[in-house]
């Protein structure tokens, strides 16, 4: 097939800009620019400064046009790209890389719809950042974005940060940030789905709001391994994924591994779905719903080692209407001496507990209240086994409603179901009791 004389110009002109791969080898590669836009020119292999300036005119040529702007595999030293609104970048995945040169920020988009990142390699080098970037890709305020089919790797802050962006954000491995690997703050219409990070130390992904309210942010099939707590630890770092007051959120089909904290967490978030995700060996609990979160549906997760399986609110407040049905959590130990840990399913208030299977928790397997909290609970249809204590409910005075029906319990070795008052037993074995406290409703359990 016969290369017209535009098209091969335009080829050795991108291949220029490629300033790790040699020249002669890079002209022989042949790329079809068919409906994308050639660079403005050669950038110096060894001047970023000035390599930064040439593709950027090329980016902004591209955007202006229409097109694409297409990249051949080589390494490209750039710092301080502006993506203007419809600019959509290229790559071979694997060969196309971008690096920080350092000296502000990397790539950076505001007002900017239909901005586009695809196949390439954004190594940031282990450089600082300034703080108004906080990421390699720093995207605000802007519609339409795609970035898929990339790999991001020595970021020394963020990989991905989303401000009032709406999206899709996929397919990309993210590797060693120092901190979140994407953030999505006030999002718009996003999806982040089938991303594989590892290696964060901060969240692996985050979800938030300034202020409580609907996002319906979809995030949804992504591989996420080892993320750290960084320096200073808590509930908001160490976490696979975190969501803050975004409500109307979809988790579902993550796979994550080794958190340092939580797998996920849901905070101060109304109407959160949690279904069919993986979470193996949290450093703290496998799935936390805030208790200021309500109307959240978790169901078909699977939670295979933990300091908490699954936990409804903390200990003394519970995460209203919560429906928690179908749910593995297995392999429960405390890491500590707290007593709150080694705990299968926590509730507190307003939750419905059915046809889970709790496998060998340290010390309970499912906790219901605690102190005068405990109110408007079911459990029912759940099998527990292995367990010290089987179902422990709270018999504080002041407690409120709870039922405790058709539960399979097998052993449970200081028993099936017992009453407490915080962390200490104050009843004896209450499955098949002639008398209950009357706040409670316990029948039809199976003990074994």
């Amino acid at each position: 097939m016969s290369l017209s004389r535009r098209s091969f110009l335009a080829a050795g002109s991108l291949a220029g800009l490629a300033a790790s791969a040699g020249t002669a080898r890079a002209a022989s590669v042949i790329f079809d620019l068919r409906g994308s836009e050639p660079a403005a020119g050669p950038v110096a292999p060894v001047a970023a400064d000035d390599s930064s300036r040439r593709l950027q005119a090329a980016i902004d040529k591209a955007a202006a046009s229409g097109k694409p702007l297409r990249l051949p595999p080589g390494r490209y030293v750039v710092s301080n790209i502006r993506l203007a609104r419809g600019a959509r970048l290229v790559g071979v995945p694997g060969a196309t890389i971008l690096a920080y040169g350092g000296g502000g920020h990397f790539l950076l988009a505001e007002n900017a719809d239909g901005v586009a990142l695809t196949g390439l390699v954004l190594d940031g080098a282990n450089a600082a950042l300034d703080d108004y970037a906080e990421a390699l890709v720093h995207i605000v305020a802007s519609r339409n974005v795609v970035i898929e089919d990339c790999e991001m790797i020595g970021s020394r802050a963020g990989a991905i940060l989303l401000d009032r962006v709406g999206g899709r954000v996929s397919r990309n491995t993210i590797a060693g940030a120092f901190e979140t690997a994407i953030q999505a703050n006030e999002s718009a219409g996003l999806e982040i789905a089938g991303n594989t990070i590892s290696d964060s130390a901060g969240n692996g992904i985050r979800v938030w709001r300034w202020t409580a309210g609907p996002d319906g942010t979809l995030v949804s099939d992504n591989r996420i391994e080892r993320i750290a707590s960084g320096n200073t630890g808590g509930g908001d770092r160490g976490n696979g994924i975190d969501v803050f007051r975004a409500g109307g959120v979809i988790l579902s089909g993550n796979r994550i591994a080794d958190p340092a904290a939580a797998g996920l967490r849901v905070r101060a978030a109304a109407n959160v779905q949690i279904t069919g995700n993986a979470v193996a060996r949290a450093g703290d609990t496998g799935i936390a719903l805030g208790a200021d979160s309500d109307g959240a549906v978790l169901s078909a997760n699977v939670v295979d080692g933990a300091a908490n399986g699954i936990a409804l609110g903390t200990a003394g407040r519970g995460a209203e209407l919560t429906a928690c049905t179908g749910n593995l959590v297995r392999n429960v130990r405390s890491t500590a001496a707290a007593a709150d840990e080694g705990i299968g399913i926590a509730a507190v208030s307003g939750a419905a507990i059915t046809g889970n299977v709790v496998e060998n928790a340290e010390r309970i397997g499912i906790r219901l209240g605690f102190g005068a909290g405990l109110r408007d609970v079911v459990a029912s249809g759940n099998v527990v086994r292995g367990a010290a204590i089987g179902i422990a409910v709270s018999v504080v005075p002041g407690s409120g409603e709870a039922a405790i029906a058709a539960n399979v319990i097998s052993g449970a070795s200081r028993g099936a179901i017992l009453g407490m008052e915080r962390h200490r037993v104050t009843t004896g074995e209450l499955a098949g009791a002639t008398r209950v406290p009357p706040h409670l409703a316990i029948d039809g359990n199976r003990v074994g």
